[in-house]
């Protein structure tokens, strides 16, 4: 019985609390400013009224315009603003009229849309019924985030980006353009990421603007119908601005790094071996190039940022010189121990496959540096890493022609003076100069050269397929190297690390 008392005081005390919780924060208002993710959401496939009870109890957007109508390449009237409230940057387009023109990009407003309605006209998403009298601007000059998207996600999800500035960083087209080649109307633009449309109007000034080779584009994405259950982004610049000339000049790599085993089933040593790709018919004999790898455990030696680069030896680098042998353009070609099995000791025997230099690296140093390891890569913990010189000669000066990392972590760069680190090439995956700010970051982990691979489960004898898609005649990463994890057994064949998911050569 006194049990049951007590239980019913506190339902009673609960019941009186809720009753009194209109009272427990007096004065809370809803914000009178909706956010464009939210508004973007309550389109299900029908025009959609904008109400207060609809936003709930909102009445407004506010932004900052990204849109700008001086060199006519924007769908016109449209009022393109966005904002990051609430989840993510989102975007929207604004039916102005003429009106639009009359606002700049970082102009911060707020626009009343109680009554309007928001719809889709000629594929895009948009605000209609709004006059310039309900939009007031308060700010200018304010600063618009950089929005740096991978074609591929603009691709899988377009509604995202719709309306709202982004950069396609590093872009070219397919085909290469030639010696007077124009922005003007439909081209294809690759990022390595896969390919969208940019497009141009014959009339803006932007169509006169030379087709570079490689460029950062700032557009607009609208979406566009291509299917008829389909829509797809089509890019807009604003002006000719928006192109940030990155290279005019095409650096083919002649060597390019297509696959790896670091951690085989069972010990290691004598066993690691890197699958690479001629670019061109080599003979190094004539031309001799180097692979240098990085171990930086926190065992090896010397410690801190490499003193001498990729050159440091010790523990730290180990260098195979490539002076003997050919490889005939797009083909394989391995280097590595001289064990030469697919998956460590007992599995299949690939000797018969074109290797250019191998030998026992747990008995003998590398040619020119590095001491003898039972290990060449790290399979835990911090970073290691592979690269490809043109030559045998390696300083600190040296530059690969390709270079890709395992990891981040560990001693790997260090600003100096003198500045020492692990320098770069231009790849899918690293940038000498910082493709947004310009800044220069020849090293890994400077600046946003921080891309890597992840390291695989130890002992297993995971292969690192790098399948990717390098063009010969533009010189670039068509499709970036994905890291695919194909798990080899003792009787995997060559065959399965060269065939479906291997790097591709184009033309």
């Amino acid at each position: 019985m006194k049990k049951t008392l007590i239980y019913s005081f506190l339902l009673l005390s609960l019941a009186f609390l809720w009753g009194c919780a209109d009272d427990n924060y007096p004065g809370a208002q809803v914000s009178p400013y909706f956010s464009m993710y939210d508004l973007r959401s309550l389109y299900k496939g029908e025009d959609v009224t904008l109400t207060k009870d609809k936003m709930f109890g909102s009445d407004k957007l506010t932004g900052v315009v990204v849109s700008d109508h001086s060199a006519g390449n924007l769908p016109a009237g449209l009022l393109c603003i966005q904002d990051a409230r609430r989840i993510g940057l989102r975007g929207i387009s604004i039916d102005l009229g003429a009106a639009a023109a009359n606002y700049v990009p970082g102009d911060s407003v707020i626009v009343n849309v109680e009554g309007a309605t928001l719809k889709r006209v000629n594929t895009v998403l948009q605000v209609t019924g709004v006059t310039a009298d309900d939009i007031t601007k308060v700010a200018s000059g304010k600063p618009i985030a950089v929005n740096r998207v991978p074609v591929n996600k603009l691709l899988a999800n377009p509604d995202n980006y719709e309306s709202s500035l982004v950069v396609i960083v590093k872009g070219g087209f397919d085909p290469l353009p030639q010696p007077g080649d124009k922005l003007s109307g439909d081209k294809k633009l690759n990022d390595g990421f896969g390919y969208v449309n940019l497009h141009t109007e014959a009339t803006s000034p932007i169509a006169n603007v030379d087709a570079p080779v490689l460029a950062n584009y700032y557009c607009i994405p609208f979406n566009k119908q291509v299917t008829e259950d389909s829509v797809a982004p089509q890019l807009h610049m604003r002006t000719p601005d928006d192109v940030v000339l990155l290279s005019s000049d095409i650096t083919i790599a002649p060597v390019i790094i297509t696959g790896m085993v670091t951690d085989v089933k069972g010990g290691d040593g004598n066993y690691e071996y890197f699958q690479l790709m001629a670019t061109r018919d080599i003979d190094f004999s004539v031309t001799p190039f180097s692979l240098v790898t990085t171990n930086n455990a926190n065992a090896s030696t010397p410690t801190g940022p490499p003193i001498a680069g990729w050159a440091t030896g010790s523990m730290r680098t180990f260098k195979f010189n490539l002076t003997t042998g050919h490889a005939a353009k797009g083909t394989f070609f391995y280097v590595g121990g001289s064990g030469r099995k697919i998956n460590g000791s007992g599995s299949t025997d690939i000797s018969s496959s074109n290797w250019i230099r191998y030998f026992n690296y747990t008995n003998t140093d590398g040619d020119g540096f590095g001491n003898k390891t039972g290990g060449l890569m790290a399979n835990s913990g911090n970073a290691c890493g592979v690269a490809v010189f043109e030559g045998t000669n390696i300083t600190v000066d040296s530059r690969p022609v390709d270079v890709l990392f395992i990891h981040n972590g560990g001693s790997l760069w260090g600003a100096g003076p003198p500045e020492r680190g692990y320098k770069i090439t231009n790849t899918d995956y690293y940038d000498i100069k910082n493709p947004i700010t310009l800044e220069s970051q020849a090293y890994y982990t400077k600046g946003s050269n921080m891309l890597c691979l992840g390291y695989n489960t130890a002992d297993v004898g995971f292969w690192y397929m790098l399948g990717g898609e390098y063009n010969v005649t533009l010189g670039r990463w068509m499709k970036a190297r994905q890291h695919i994890n194909f798990e080899m057994t003792k009787q995997t064949t060559i065959e399965e690390l060269e065939g479906e998911g291997a790097t591709k050569l184009l033309e």
